[in-house]
């Protein structure tokens, strides 16, 4: 695809980037096959070939409009196309470009601006975040139907492991994660207690980044990210072994920690160093395998249906992986059909574009209780949370299978 640059964007580091990844772009449309909102909607512009066309006009001075703005707002920036591009089009970053020019050029209507804002400033507070969610959740049979599918109910808390061991790796809490599930982590930690591996927690980490990066508060995204990435860097001088991620989402983000902070000489080589340290739980795992199979002493679950996040299998490449980690302990894992599409749930889209997420998670969930499982498991919170919200069955990290097996 061939490109001329506008003055405004000629010449900077998102120009430069821009450029590039649109010139890898051949035209071929493999990526609308995979597009779950080209499969809804039938348009061209909501598929990634269409935006990138989109992208392509605005970079090069054409005039941005709502429209423009909307067909990107639709993207739920699952990534799926990524994997299905046999050019390499790295998709995602683009749109990310895309959606800060629409940002500074289109003003959104002033609900949907209140609307972000107060996702931007409240979903990554854990200070305002977890009193209201345990408020939600004391209140939750009171709650209109939207609002309590937003609101996990309550399950007994797990307690944190008390050992010390030598082997010690950190993790990240997340903004939302120990609110609304604090068993995640919670069994996390006991599962790598057990393969004798400390688990620590910098509390100065708050959010990965990723909220408000995605809500276009690109500024306010990177504040997240270097308060981050300094509350770790002691632990990382220490030698932690990892930096573990048990929300894919989370996960994805920080794997991109180095990209984004390529261009901040106070910052660059830092975040290349914990990107180097990053890895999803269900990277780590297969390594302590021989360690851990002997360790399992009940299979109350036998069946689960695996809903491989998007941000797992297409943001970080990580396929496999799962499943084959729970059939080593003895648990049959059920593929859906289409288990490369999104459920829908993609951070606070099911907020900002509820028709499209909910219609997803409906198709998702038909897919999954077709096979017919004891329990659902995902990887990544937000999925596990939007999942549920729309079925009886159980559904559950995959981290809290593997501790239960373990502790019963």
């Amino acid at each position: 695809m061939q490109t001329n640059l506008a003055d405004f964007i000629r010449n900077t580091p998102d120009g430069d980037e821009a450029d590039a990844i649109l010139r890898k772009c051949v035209h071929c449309g493999f990526c609308t096959a995979t597009c779950p909102t080209y499969q809804l909607l039938g348009d061209e512009l909501d598929g990634p070939r269409g935006r990138i066309y989109l992208i392509k006009q605005m970079v090069e001075g054409s005039p941005v409009t709502r429209s423009t703005q909307t067909h990107l707002d639709r993207c739920l920036t699952c990534r799926n196309c990524e994997s299905t591009c046999p050019s390499g089009v790295q998709y995602g970053r683009l749109v990310e470009i895309g959606r800060k020019i629409v940002e500074e050029q289109v003003e959104r209507p002033f609900g949907q601006r209140l609307l972000r804002r107060i996702l931007a400033s409240f979903v990554p507070n854990s200070a305002l975040f977890t009193p209201a969610m345990r408020l939600g959740q004391h209140v939750r049979p009171l709650l209109p139907k939207k609002l309590r599918d937003k609101v996990p109910a309550r399950h007994r808390v797990l307690d944190w492991p008390t050992a010390t061991h030598s082997r010690k790796v950190l993790m990240l809490a997340g903004c939302v994660q120990p609110s609304m599930m604090p068993n995640v982590n919670i069994a996390t930690a006991r599962v790598f207690d057990a393969l004798g591996v400390q688990t620590l927690i910098a509390p100065e980490a708050g959010c990965c980044g990723a909220i408000r990066l995605h809500l276009g508060y690109n500024d306010e995204a990177f504040d997240d990210i270097r308060q981050n990435i300094d509350a770790w860097w002691p632990y990382v001088e220490q030698g932690v072994e990892a930096i573990v991620m048990n929300a894919s989402g989370c996960g994805a983000t920080v794997k991109e920690y180095a990209h984004l902070l390529r261009d901040d000489p106070a910052y660059a080589e830092k975040a290349r160093r914990i990107v180097e340290l990053t890895r999803d739980v269900c990277e780590i795992l297969p390594e302590f395998q021989e360690t851990l199979t002997p360790l399992v002493q009940r299979r109350a679950i036998h069946t689960v249906a695996y809903h491989p996040p998007c941000t797992l299998q297409h943001g970080q490449q990580l396929r496999g992986k799962v499943e084959q980690l729970l059939g080593a302990l003895g648990i049959e894992v059920r593929l859906p059909a289409d288990s490369h599409l999104c459920c829908g749930s993609a951070g606070t889209y099911s907020l900002t574009q509820p028709a499209l997420s909910y219609t997803l998670r409906n198709q998702k969930l038909e897919k999954l209780q077709a096979v017919e499982p004891q329990m659902i498991v995902s990887g990544n919170v937000g999925c596990i949370s939007h999942l549920q919200s729309g079925t009886q069955t159980p559904v559950a990290h995959w981290i809290e299978l593997v501790e239960h097996m373990i502790y019963g």
